[in-house]
């Protein structure tokens, strides 16, 4: 091997990634072919000898480039996926050639010491304790699973049962309560515990857990209690009322995590201080970067407010291991993998980047952008805007189920926005989320202008 053989596939591979983001301000949004054309494309039997690298890169980027979505398009608003930051982007091509195992710090220490830094830096922006442990997993449900399973081994640990040693098999049960919109990654991040479904609490039309109901359903409860909030209602975008529930969870002894996959980042701002009251007195929290802060796939973030409990939770030990002299605790110590990419290092450049008053600024304007979308689209027509955008979500109807659902396809087919389709409160709708750090009002006036066309291509 020499620094040649990578020369010509890498440079080739950066112009068809140029070429590519080139490309997203006046591509149609949705991919151009379907799966089953794709499957064609890439159908074949594995080839009996080798190729050359620079043609196998060349023939991947023509292959793929009609099936790819422009997630990082400023007029993608589906589910809630952000786009990538230049320094979050170059410094993940970065990662890849570095080919670091984030495990050990003794191993890597420069991965390390970078998302050691970027964990600070998180914890410091968004006002939770400096001595919080902080991992970076895959993605928001994975983070949830460390928050989690850090609250499962301390209540069972206060009820006098290790988890560790003895599994959960004849244990006293763990009763979680969840707000009546708890998102999946929670419910799945529990069925990966063996804790089951949580007990659902009553929440409000927004999707705020009621604190009334909090309050009833602990009482009702007899043994160990985890209690999981939410800092953005995926609909709505709302915050349950931090502070209050989680006083309430902490006078019964429970344990609260709060699943902030997109919503945590508004703790960075002043503007959401009122609405999320209290949110340093959790015990866990999740988020993704990947949505909010714009850095690639997949960088979820786990933060547990005592250290300890995440390092019992994951924390292993053998023979081969190298462990850093200091005695600190090492990456994989708060996250479930032993192997992993160092998917914290573009954390770390977003931020470097960005800076605090570019972060804030960063989530003030996807903010101003939904509320933009919002208030163009409830002129025109026949619109509906159901629920108060608090945040980035923006849930909207078309008048009948069937109409919202026609009027979405349409969205789709046009091929100028993406915006996805969902069901809330009862309703069909469609759902809005701004997560991308290139959108601006040109941006979104495109956008009121593609769903007016497509209210005008469906009839009533």
């Amino acid at each position: 091997m020499t620094p040649d053989d990578y020369r010509e596939p890498l440079a080739h591979a950066s112009a068809h990634a140029i070429e590519w983001l080139e490309s997203l301000p006046e591509r149609p949004v949705g991919p151009r072919e379907g799966i089953g054309q794709l499957e064609e494309a890439f159908a074949g039997a594995l080839p009996e000898h080798p190729l050359n690298p620079t043609a196998v890169v060349d023939e991947l980027a023509r292959l793929a480039e009609p099936g790819l979505m422009a997630i990082g398009s400023g007029r993608f608003f589906g589910w809630v996926m952000g786009g990538t930051l230049p320094a979050a982007l170059a410094s993940d091509w970065m990662v890849s050639a570095w080919d670091q195992n984030n495990g050990l710090r003794y191993a890597t220490p420069a991965a390390a010491a970078i998302e050691e830094q970027a964990g600070r830096w998180i914890l410091d922006l968004l006002g939770l304790p400096s001595t919080s442990a902080v991992g970076f997993t895959t993605g928001g449900t994975t983070a949830n699973f460390v928050g989690l399973a850090a609250g499962r081994g301390a209540v069972l640990e206060a009820a006098g049962w290790n988890v560790n040693r003895d599994g959960l098999t004849g244990g006293p049960r763990i009763t979680v309560l969840a707000g009546a919109e708890v998102h999946t990654s929670v419910e799945l991040a529990l069925r990966y515990l063996g804790l089951g479904a949580p007990t659902i609490v009553a929440a409000d039309e927004q999707g705020r857990i009621l604190p009334r109901a909090l309050a009833d359903a602990l009482a009702a409860v007899d043994g160990p209690v985890i209690v999981a909030l939410q800092a953005g209602n995926l609909h709505s975008g709302a915050f349950d009322p931090m502070g209050e529930c989680i006083r309430l969870a902490h006078d019964h002894g429970a344990w609260v995590h709060v699943d902030g996959a997109f919503g945590l980042w508004a703790a960075a701002s002043a503007r959401w201080s009122e609405a999320l009251d209290g949110l340093e007195l959790a015990d866990s929290w999740a988020t993704d970067a990947h949505k909010t802060l714009n850095v690639p796939y997949d960088c979820g973030v786990a933060m547990v407010a005592r250290a300890g409990a995440a390092h019992s939770s994951f924390s292993v030990h053998a023979s081969y291991f190298i462990r850093d002299d200091a005695g600190v605790a090492d990456p994989m110590d708060t996250v479930p993998e032993l192997s992993r990419r160092a998917r914290g290092i573009p954390v770390w450049a977003a931020l470097r980047s960005l800076g605090r008053s570019g972060t804030v600024a960063l989530v003030e304007r996807l903010a101003e952008s939904a509320r933009a979308l919002a208030a163009g689209l409830a002129a025109l027509p026949g619109v509906e805007i159901l629920n108060d955008v608090v945040f980035t979500q923006v849930s909207i109807s078309f008048g009948s189920d069937d109409r919202t659902r026609r009027v979405t396809q349409a969205v789709i087919d046009g091929g100028a926005v993406w915006m996805s389709g969902s069901h809330w409160a009862g309703r069909d709708i469609l759902r809005i989320s701004v997560s991308n750090w290139t959108t601006d009002a040109a941006d979104v006036a495109a956008s009121v202008d593609a769903v007016a066309r497509a209210l005008a291509a469906v009839p009533d």
